[in-house]
Parts: C-alpha cells; sequence; structure tokens
C-alpha cells in the first residue's frame, strides 16, 4: 500500500485498484524468488545452526568455533563442509565486482531491491540483472564442480 501512495499518488482513482494488484503480485514474486535463491544456495549454512537455535541472530563464525570440539561430526563431515563453504566463498570473490556487490547486499545482508539499488546508486532494473546472472554463474560453476545445493 505504501509503495501506491508514495509512487502513484497522482494517477486516477479509477486505476489505482489495478496497480495496486500488480504490486501485491510483483511484492509476492520477488519475496518467493529471493526465498528460492536464498534456500537454493544456502542450504548447508542451516547445517551449522545447533538444535537449540530458534531462529534468533546467527553468526556462522561462532558456530563454526563452538563446533570446532563437537565429537559427533565426523572429520570427513567437516573437511567436506570447510572446503564447499571455501569453494563457495571462492567463486562469489570471483563475481565481477556490481554483480558480488548486489549479490552479497540482497542475499547475504537480506536488502531489499530498492535498498540494493539506492546503495549501489543503480535502478532495480540494473539490481535484478545483476543478482539474476549471479546466480546464474554461480549455479554453473557449483554445479560443473559437483556442489549442488
Amino acid at each position: 500500500m505504501m509503495k501506491l501512495a508514495e509512487h502513484y499518488g497522482d494517477k486516477p482513482i479509477g486505476e489505482l485498484p489495478m496497480l495496486f494488484q500488480r504490486i501485491l503480485s510483483n511484492s509476492t514474486l520477488d519475496w518467493f524468488r529471493r526465498q528460492k535463491t536464498r534456500n537454493a544456495l544456502f542450504t548447508n549454512m542451516s547445517a551449522f545452526e545447533g538444535p537449540d537455535d530458534e531462529g534468533g541472530d546467527f553468526d556462522l563464525l561462532e558456530t563454526y568455533n563452538a563446533q570446532q570440539g563437537e565429537s559427533e561430526q565426523s572429520a570427513e563431515d567437516h573437511t567436506n563442509r570447510k572446503q564447499t563453504l571455501a569453494l563457495i566463498e571462492k567463486e562469489i570473490q570471483e563475481l565481477p565486482a556490481r554483480q558480488r556487490e548486489a549479490f552479497l547486499m540482497r542475499y547475504w545482508e537480506e536488502m531489499d531491491i530498492a535498498e540494493t539499488a539506492a546503495a549501489m546508486g543503480c535502478s532495480e532494473g540494473s539490481v535484478k540483472t545483476h543478482c539474476f546472472r549471479a546466480i546464474q554463474t554461480l549455479s554453473k560453476v557449483l554445479k560443473a564442480k559437483g556442489i549442488v545445493l
């Protein structure tokens, strides 16, 4: 509703219901796309959370350090997880600067499209394009290396 009021306040009353439906539809699709991408790329991150984590603030380094002493995790699992995370981080660093910036802001920092566009100084369409290209590149590279998330 806020987007409608901010961007289309000058439109005739008869057009507002259609505009509202389109804004609602696009916002819902954006949310589901963001969830799908986050789940596809960061599924293994949830494996680091302990059984008592209730969705609060999650710090990968604290959890990783806490798990160092656990005997439940086999050395092979630990090594595989460490290698996978290192490979993902390396591939993210290999992305072009704008793609990496958009990707990290959207999916790591969980900024929305408008916030990311403002921070990057570009249009929302550019943010979507950079994110899409980053996801496609990461997906292809990781699949080629045998990592399916």
